[in-house]
């Protein structure tokens, strides 16, 4: 009986989120003696899917099929659920992204099991099947216990620590018996956005609010991103100001992002805004009132004008 973790893929390659799911599923299958298998859809070189041992799997069985190149969330969820049956799989983990999010509860029903999103930690306890997450836009917590004999549960990113375990996998070729009828979804075109870190990417993000008073104070946020490699954001009064692209907006009602470092340049912290970015690792904030919302919800903060603050920031960055 095996933990199944879903390694999603960016154009063949993974990311430091799938390393985390992985990561998480080893230090599981530790506590009750079991072993990880990670399932890969589409077109991934041995190579890259070797990485993946790294972090505790023991086996990847790679769906090479290029089909799922372009998610397609009936056919994955189908896959995906061929899998854990395959492998007797008591435990499946998603990432709490887009694509989790709607592939977990396809596949729940189709395990006929029980379904967390949003965990934060590793389970509290095992028998019963305990585990945590945020609830009330982050404001509280609440433990969920699941009594299906078969769990779905989504990682909140940032969750848990990508640990280098110094394992090796084996690589098994799997059929899950997908055919043309079950993908509903067909790519016509892709356009990408290039030369701009998506949000949805970004392991930096920096984001303005109204305290930067006009759209045209954000040279020195552009700067400040560009120096960093960061994405760059706002808050949504800032994009319905029209200051900035609504694509920028990230909150409960924009863009859901979980960096590993977050700053906020005037930004008051609504429940909204923090609801969308909570699951950040590090958030840095600077705002002039001391009493903002956004500092009970920082690592760090600045009480200071954006404005003064925001050259100094560029000048640190510039000296290291």
């Amino acid at each position: 009986m095996s933990i199944l973790v879903y390694t999603e893929n960016w154009d063949g390659k993974f990311k430091n989120l799938s390393f985390e799911l992985v990561s998480y599923a080893h230090a599981i299958a530790k506590e009750i003696n079991s072993t990880v298998t990670a399932v890969s859809l589409g077109k991934v070189t041995d190579d890259e899917l070797l990485k993946l041992g790294k972090y505790g799997a023991t086996k990847v069985l790679n769906v090479d099929d290029e089909r799922f190149n372009s998610i397609d969330n009936r056919a994955t969820a189908k896959a995906i659920s061929s899998a854990a049956k395959s492998e007797n799989s008591s435990i499946v983990i998603f990432a709490n992204n887009n694509v989790g999010k709607a592939i977990a509860p396809r596949t729940a029903i189709k395990l006929d099991a029980g379904l967390v999103s949003g965990v934060t930690s590793l389970p509290l306890s095992m028998n019963p099947f305990v585990v945590k997450k945020k609830v009330f836009t982050s404001k509280a917590i609440a433990n969920v216990q699941i009594n299906s004999d078969t769990k779905v549960i989504t990682l909140a990113q940032n969750s848990y620590d990508i640990i280098d375990v110094g394992q090796s996998a084996t690589i098994e070729t799997f059929d899950p018996g997908i055919d043309d009828a079950d993908f509903s979804t067909s790519v016509i075109e892709t356009n990408k956005v290039s030369g701009k870190v998506l949000l949805s990417d970004a392991e930096i993000v920096v984001s303005g609010g109204r305290g930067m008073k006009s759209g045209d104070n954000w040279g020195g946020l552009e700067e400040l991103a560009d120096l960093l490699g960061a994405g760059l954001a706002c808050s949504r009064p800032v994009s319905d100001e029209g200051w900035r692209s609504h694509s920028e907006h990230v909150g409960q009602t924009g863009v859901m992002i979980a960096p590993n470092l977050y700053f906020a340049f005037g930004i008051s912290g609504a429940i909204q805004h923090l609801g969308g970015v909570s699951s950040s690792k590090v958030i840095v904030a600077v705002n002039k009132d001391p009493e903002a919302p956004i500092f009970e919800a920082a690592d760090y903060g600045i009480v200071g004008d954006v404005n003064v603050v925001i050259p100094k920031f560029i000048e640190a960055v510039k000296a290291l």
